[in-house]
C-alpha cells in the first residue's frame, strides 16, 4: 500500500502517521527522513545532499527523488510506504509520479488532513515547551496543571520563537503555496479528504476506514 500524507502544519499528520504505520507496517518516510538517513548511511547521494545542507542550499528536485528512489528500494518499504513532506510543488508532484511507475509502486491514495488557517494559528500558537525537559504542552487542549510549569520535572514552559503568531503565519503562507497539490491529485482520482477539526480518535476512524479499503 503506497500512501501519500497532505496537510498543512498542525493538521495533525503526524500523530496519524504513527498510526498508520504501527497498524499497516509500513515505513513513515518524511524528506528530513530521508536526507538524514542517506547521510548517515553515507551513501554517494547522501554526500551530495550533505553538500547542499552544509551551505544552507535547498536540495534540487532531482537529488530528492534519486534519495526517495533509493530509500524506497530497501526492504521495509517492500511492501508499501507512507510519505510526508514531499512532494512540495507540482514539478516534484510530477517527477515523483514518473519514477514511481517506474518502480511499479504509484500511489494508492492521497490523504489530505484538511484544517482551516485560522484553526492551525490557533493550534501552533498555543503549544509551550519546557525549558528543562523537553515535554511539550497546549494552552487549550494539553495545558499544564499548574500555568507555566513542567507537570514532569517543574522546569518554566516557553514559547519557541517560530510559534509566535507572526512566525506562525508566514509558516502557514509558506505551505499555502503547496495548495495545487491537492487539486492535482484530485483530479487524478486520488485524493481522499479527512477533517480534522474532528477529535484526534475520530481523524483516525476515518483515515483508518479509508486504507482498509484499498485493500490495506
Amino acid at each position: 500500500m503506497q500512501v501519500m500524507l497532505l496537510g498543512m502544519p498542525g493538521a495533525g499528520k503526524g500523530t496519524q502517521a504513527e498510526r498508520i504505520t504501527r497498524e499497516f507496517g509500513i515505513p513513515h518516510i518524511s524528506t528530513g527522513d530521508m536526507f538524514r538517513k542517506a547521510i548517515a548511511n553515507q551513501t554517494p547521494l547522501g554526500m551530495e545532499v550533505k553538500q547542499y545542507l552544509d551551505s544552507g542550499r535547498l536540495v534540487p528536485d532531482d537529488l530528492t527523488i534519486r534519495i526517495v528512489r533509493e530509500r524506497l528500494a530497501e526492504a521495509d518499504a517492500a511492501n508499501g510506504f507512507l510519505l510526508d513532506g514531499f512532494p512540495r510543488t507540482l514539478a516534484q508532484a510530477e517527477a515523483l509520479d514518473q519514477m514511481l511507475r517506474d518502480i511499479g509502486k504509484p500511489l494508492d491514495v492521497v490523504l489530505y488532513i484538511h484544517v482551516p488557517q485560522e484553526v492551525l494559528l490557533s493550534r501552533l500558537t498555543g503549544r509551550r515547551v519546557c525549558r528543562a525537559c523537553g515535554a511539550t504542552y497546549h494552552v487549550v487542549f494539553q495545558p499544564p496543571q499548574r500555568e507555566g510549569v513542567c507537570d514532569h520535572c517543574g522546569g518554566e514552559l516557553y514559547q519557541r520563537s517560530d510559534d509566535t503568531e507572526e512566525a506562525v503565519r508566514t509558516r502557514l503562507e509558506q505551505y499555502a503555496q503547496t495548495a495545487p497539490l491537492v487539486e492535482y491529485y484530485r483530479e487524478r482520482g486520488l485524493l481522499r479528504q479527512v477533517d480534522g477539526e474532528q477529535p484526534i480518535e475520530t481523524v483516525w476512524s476515518e483515515v483508518r476506514r479509508i486504507l482498509l479499503s484499498i485493500g490495506g
